[in-house]
């Protein structure tokens, strides 16, 4: 089926059943004509003095890219959000703060279920500032994560994270964030008994004590990788299928919390350079480049979801791409990150908007006409800022000598953390079960 004729379709459904309410229209009028001169030049007056004012506080005040003339009239209308207030703060931006307390409610690297790769004190990193940077978004607060209640809201239930190993990397920080509010860590195991590595299947947390399962999924692309048909050419050695998702997604059915992240497999130094094509149906299209077999991937992805999900149920996201910090080469070519200790403060070596974010957010509002929890988790502003925060040359023990540095995973405790705070902060927004579900 056609993404179109679903959302169609799903929107036919909720418009029957949506009752006709009236919008209040708040309209300011002003009159054509003004009463006498005096009154008229007076007004021309203030309004010059104001645009004087905007123009001046520009000069002396850091342009933020996200707002209006740099200033955020919102937030300073707007009263303070809460976690119970509406959606009008954007947690996405904002700015980093040196806070000497923020590592006092944080896990350490001793936490369990984390992977060797992620423990970059261990593995000889010494500066720590990193882990003393806060996230403070424009206008409001996060809500301070509170693992206790996290855990009592998520009983009896499933939290999925599917994609690449950097959802990995967020996954393992979700699990020793909320590790933290149990008494006992031996109550927390795999339940088919495979240890913390890296590998290609997935695995599944136990809270014991709450009934949950904190899942991993490893599936970089969504979608089927596979053999290249019999009538394929020969150059083709392998076809990812933009129509036919992995067979995992059938055990996400009755999931809470499902976290997708997808995109940094999408290019084509891990497809067509590869002599990875993609197919849909029985046809390989050998013309098709990357961006646009994204985006039919995604359609797929929503179709299934659309189809599958329950609205009152499930609560989904799709993170944003997380920025990588190689400098002066890529990967495999000497790029490096271990000279940086301090986040970025200069706006202008920012990268720009990642074209795979805008792919995804514009599948995600889509969907929000079919009523569906569902969010655009977007960490890669935040992030981007956080060349500091990577592993680089502190990789996990075994490691050959000139191997390249890891400048796109993170340190854990790290960034990672954060993503799960953004996470934990719409979750409450959006009402995800209350303490007595």
């Amino acid at each position: 089926m056609d993404l179109q004729q679903v959302f169609h379709e799903q929107q036919q459904q909720q418009n029957q059943k949506q009752p006709t309410t009236t919008n209040n229209i708040l309209v300011f009028c002003f009159p054509l004509k003004f009463a006498n001169k005096d009154f008229s030049h007076a007004l021309l007056f203030f309004l010059f003095l104001l645009f004087s004012s905007i123009l001046f506080y520009n000069i002396l005040s850091p342009l933020q890219p996200q707002y209006l003339l740099g200033i955020s009239f919102l937030s300073k209308i707007s009263p303070k959000t809460s976690e119970n207030s509406s959606k009008a703060c954007d947690f996405s931006y904002g700015k980093w703060v040196w806070d000497e307390n923020y590592v006092i409610d944080q896990y350490t690297e001793y936490c369990p279920f984390l992977d060797l790769g992620f423990r970059c004190q261990e593995s000889g990193r010494r500066d720590l500032d990193y882990r003393k940077w806060r996230w403070q978004p424009q206008g409001c607060d996060l809500p301070k994560f509170n693992a206790k209640d996290f855990l009592e809201r998520s009983r009896n239930g499933r939290i999925v994270f599917a994609g690449d190993s950097i959802g990995r990397n967020q996954w393992e920080s979700m699990i020793c964030m909320l590790a933290q509010g149990v008494s006992n860590l031996s109550t927390i195991y795999e339940e088919s008994g495979n240890p913390i590595t890296k590998h290609r299947g997935f695995l599944s947390m136990h809270f014991h004590e709450y009934n949950l399962t904190v899942e991993y999924y490893r599936v970089p692309f969504l979608v089927v990788v596979d053999r290249p048909p019999a009538n394929a050419l020969k150059e083709v050695r392998g076809v990812i299928r933009l129509d036919k998702l992995h067979w995992y997604f059938t055990k996400w059915v009755e999931a809470d919390i499902i976290i997708f992240n997808a995109g940094h497999w999408w290019n084509e130094d891990k497809t067509v350079k590869m002599g990875i094509h993609f197919q849909e149906g029985t046809t390989v299209n050998m013309t098709m480049n990357v961006a646009e077999a994204f985006q039919r991937s995604l359609n797929t992805w929503a179709s299934w979801l659309i189809q599958n999900t329950k609205a009152e149920k499930s609560h989904i996201f799709f993170r944003s791409f997380s920025p990588v910090h190689y400098r002066d080469g890529a990967w495999n070519e000497g790029g490096h990150c271990h000279t940086n200790i301090a986040p970025e403060t200069d706006y202008t070596k920012l990268e720009r908007e990642p074209i795979n974010n805008i792919f995804i957010s514009e599948v995600v509002k889509q969907m929000e006409s079919t009523r569906r929890n569902i969010t655009f988790l977007n960490v890669t502003y935040l992030s981007e800022f956080r060349k500091d925060g990577h592993p680089s040359e502190h990789r996990e023990p075994g490691t050959p000598a000139g191997a390249p540095q890891d400048c796109s995973h993170w340190c854990l405790p790290g960034v990672p953390d954060t993503w799960n705070e953004l996470l934990y902060a719409h979750l409450l927004l959006n009402g995800f079960r209350t303490k007595s579900k």
